[in-house]
């Protein structure tokens, strides 16, 4: 009979899930066409198809197929990678319609909870199609949507950290404290797990109980245990447990708790008229148990005895195997029952312990010591009448008083009972806690325990006091209060992150780098946060600082590749000609098809003063990526190097095209302006660059350099002050606030300015020669003489310029900055 298609459609769909879990991208590709055959009016099977052709890089096949049932929007899976398929490959207006309606079946619960190494979440929850519908809309030049949509997936769930940084980098102003808190959904959908009833320790147990959700669903045989009551321990309430391993090794179920109640019943009866607990072996210290074995070593073992006995014939039967197990058991066999619980190892003690438990009656001559040899006297042995060899025994222990046991008396008797004992019981009995071990390796009965076999009388009524505390399972409210805290923690160290990009991003230096020394230390020592703190020092124009943070990063991540081409910019403005051609050669062979690496490429040429070559390599970045707005960037600084000012100003607005808020390229494009002595297009991009980047010193000093030319000093001197407060060491910025300050003729403030200059910059020779200015306007003609004459050993270049201010130091001239212009 040939099977269902149906049947057929479920097996080729787990296959195909099987080769996707497995990364076997070819072979689920090859079952899902075969699903696709099988179900041709299913939903499902175009879903799968253009799956694995996505998992493959084949982004316009998966768009292709999965457009049909993307648009209708019947499953919001095939809209999910119709959509991403559409982000691939630029067609956003497809993927915008396609999620838009699918946001009538949106699950509006988050399922971060629900994906975990066994399960996973049938279809993509709200917070995930808000944050690719918000994706679409920003390429889609659609702000305000894209904006909303984060902001409706950070809502639901603060783990989406892409959508967090892309409203950093649109340069939203967004609260950290409000983003990254806790939410009822977000404890609810972490904890579902846990309040079904799943506790970690059940988690961690096996590989089954992964695949358990419910633990309270257990099998029909532990059903009919649990109606059962557990006579070794009656609060036993954990399902799963090892004693289950040992009920498959029993025959059936009813016979094994028959004999079980067996056992308990004549347990209770044998104990009240003995006086002795159930348990054979005495919990008393470690070295108290061993005194009388040392003084009294026992006998070698004594089987070739029991096997002539004619009075019971010894078979190979289920009974004797425990004993003789426990005899040649071992110290770590010994260690691991003892580890167990008390369930586990009685439950482990075969068949033969319960049945004999059960079913013994006083008179079997089969009775031994819990090693397994006849009892003393040994004359009494050859005696063919086994029952009374028993009943003997049990005269002998209670002839005394049960109270008076601690006597010499009951002291000599349990010595001499350890005298019989062999070599083994000093491997079952090593301590207080093995006293149920010792039942489990050396097969003893209960009969024994009835008997008070191997028990020191002494010792007997301390075995209550030490019983062993039954397992108790964790609440459910401790559970979902410790996901609280997890949770609570890891939104605190997100918050951490969260704060110092969103400082970075808004271009608070300092801040950013605040933040990110709070870090933990390991977290510190990341490659994501080594390359935002030198980012940090770099847009603070500390490349040297930045320099070893990247440096350190190159050690730790070899193969990365983000954020490499600013790497290779610093290295430019630090003129390491050596380390960057290293650098780029080794991103390229790294990766040929990535753009950081024909950037740094370009900058190694750039800095080889080969402009042609660089911009070759820029070009070809840019050919790789399109949206790279920072090559764009750079091949307009080389446009500039070779004075093709209009080629730069169509390279500053592709990369501005690529990023709104690349400041650089309004910088470029202010610069461009700038040299062809356009001064009002120029502070209109200076501008727009600094209303980006507001603590860039540079850029504020271009705006100071625009002002000045525009004879606007005034305004100039402002622009120079700021700067000069956001970058205290930056001699150039100082520069061009002294010499403002000199033309507005504030001849103080512009020595002391100097002052600090001709620290910063000793070896400057427009220092000295504003130096020289100064002293003149002072009458000061020894000082001025001096800076002029230290100028013209500095820069011997400009020897006519300082000739011509110290011949004219007997004139009145007006301020002349004739060489700093």
């Amino acid at each position: 009979m040939a099977p269902t298609s149906s049947a057929v459609a479920g097996q080729l769909r787990q296959i195909v899930h099987y080769h996707l879990d497995n990364m076997s991208y070819d072979n689920a590709l090859f079952f899902a066409e075969r699903l696709a055959v099988s179900e041709p009016r299913s939903t499902e099977s175009p879903y799968l198809l253009a799956l694995c052709h996505f998992r493959l890089g084949d982004y316009q096949s998966a768009y292709e197929i999965s457009k049909a049932v993307g648009y209708r929007g019947t499953n919001p899976s095939c809209s999910y990678l119709f959509a991403q398929c559409c982000l691939a490959l630029e067609q956003h207006k497809d993927g915008i319609m396609a999620l838009e309606k699918t946001k009538g079946s949106w699950s509006r619960k988050p399922s971060l909870g629900k994906h975990s190494a066994t399960s996973r979440a049938q279809h993509p929850d709200t917070a995930s199609l808000a944050c690719l519908l918000g994706k679409l809309y920003r390429a889609y030049d659609d702000k305000k949507k894209a904006i909303a949509n984060f902001e409706e997936a950070l809502k639901l769930n603060p783990f989406m950290w892409d959508a967090f940084t892309a409203l950093c980098d649109m340069g939203v102003t967004v609260r950290t404290a409000n983003i990254f808190k806790l939410n009822d959904a977000l404890v609810e959908s972490m904890s579902s797990d846990q309040l079904n009833g799943v506790v970690p320790e059940q988690k961690d147990g096996s590989a089954s109980n992964l695949m358990e959700s419910h633990p309270k669903k257990t099998s029909a045989r532990s059903a009919i245990f649990d109606a059962n009551a557990d006579p070794f321990d009656s609060q036993k309430s954990i399902p799963g447990n090892d004693a289950f391993l040992g009920n498959n090794i029993l025959g059936g179920q009813n016979d094994f708790m028959s004999k079980i109640n067996a056992a308990r019943s004549k347990t209770a009866t044998t104990s009240i008229e003995s006086g002795f607990d159930s348990m054979e072996t005495p919990t008393s210290n470690y070295n108290d148990s061993n005194v009388p074995r040392i003084d009294y070593p026992p006998e070698p073992p004594q089987a070739p005895a029991r096997k002539t006995r004619n009075t019971q014939p010894i078979e190979p039967g289920p009974g004797e195997m425990p004993s003789k197990i426990g005899y040649r058991a071992g110290p770590k066999r010994t260690q691991r029952l003892q580890d167990r619980p008390q369930d586990d190892t009685l439950s482990e003690a075969n068949p033969a312990l319960l049945r004999a438990s059960a079913s013994a009656a006083p008179g079997v001559e089969r009775k031994r010591t819990v090693s397994g040899h006849l009892v003393q006297p040994r004359q009494q042995s050859e005696e063919p009448g086994a029952p009374q060899r028993r009943s003997a025994r049990i005269n002998r222990f209670r002839g005394g008083n049960l109270k008076a046991n601690s006597g010499a008396s009951t002291v000599g008797a349990s010595r001499e009972l350890k005298k019989a004992r062999p070599a083994v019981s000093r491997i079952v009995r090593p301590n207080s806690s093995s006293s149920h071990v010792g039942r489990a390796v050396s097969g003893n009965r209960k009969p024994l325990e009835e008997n008070g076999m191997d028990v020191d009388q002494a010792e007997a009524p301390r075995f209550k006091e030490v019983q062993p505390p039954p397992p108790v399972m964790k609440p459910v409210e401790p559970e979902s209060v410790k996901v609280e805290e997890t949770l609570k923690f890891l939104l605190e160290l997100l918050k951490k992150f969260g704060s110092g990009y969103f400082a970075l991003s808004q271009y608070r230096c300092a801040e950013a780098l605040a933040f990110f020394t709070s870090l933990p230390r390991a977290h510190q020592d990341t490659p994501w946060v080594l390359s935002q703190m030198g980012r940090a020092f770099y847009e603070q124009a500390a490349y040297a600082d930045a320099e070893k943070y990247y440096r350190r990063l190159r050690i730790l991540a070899r193969t990365r590749l983000e954020d490499m081409e600013v790497y290779s910019t610093i290295l430019w403005f630090l003129k390491r000609e050596t380390d960057l051609s290293f650098l780029a050669h080794e991103l390229v062979e790294l990766s040929w098809h990535s753009p950081q690496a024909w950037c740094a490429f370009g900058n190694a040429w750039s800095l080889a003063r080969d402009h042609e070559q660089a911009l070759r390599c820029f070009k070809r970045a840019t050919q790789l990526d399109p949206k790279f707005a920072y090559a764009f960037t750079l091949q307009g600084h080389e446009h500039v190097a070779n004075e093709e000012y209009e080629k730069a100003l169509t390279a500053y607005r592709q990369a501005i095209a690529a990023d709104r808020r690349h400041y650089n390229a309004y910088y470029g494009i202010g610069r461009v302006y700038e040299k062809l002595g356009n001064y009002d297009k120029a502070y209109i991009h200076f501008h727009s660059a600094s209303v980006i980047n507001p603590t860039n010193a540079v850029l504020i000093c271009c705006i100071g350099n625009v002002l000045e030319k525009q004879r606007q000093i005034v305004q100039a001197l402002q622009f120079f002050t700021k700067a000069t407060e956001l970058a205290p060491h930056a001699a150039q910025t100082r520069y061009k606030k002294a010499r403002a300050l000199l033309a507005l003729n504030q001849l103080d403030e512009a020595q002391k300015e100097l002052e600090i200059l001709k620290t910063l910059a000793p070896d400057e020779a427009t220092v000295h020669f504003l130096l020289g200015k100064l002293y003149k306007m002072l009458s000061d003609k020894g000082s001025a003489v001096r800076h002029f004459t230290i100028a013209l050993n500095l820069d011997p270049k400009a020897s006519q310029q300082i000739k011509e201010a110290i011949e004219s130091l007997e004139d009145d001239d007006s301020f002349d900055d004739s060489m700093m212009a």
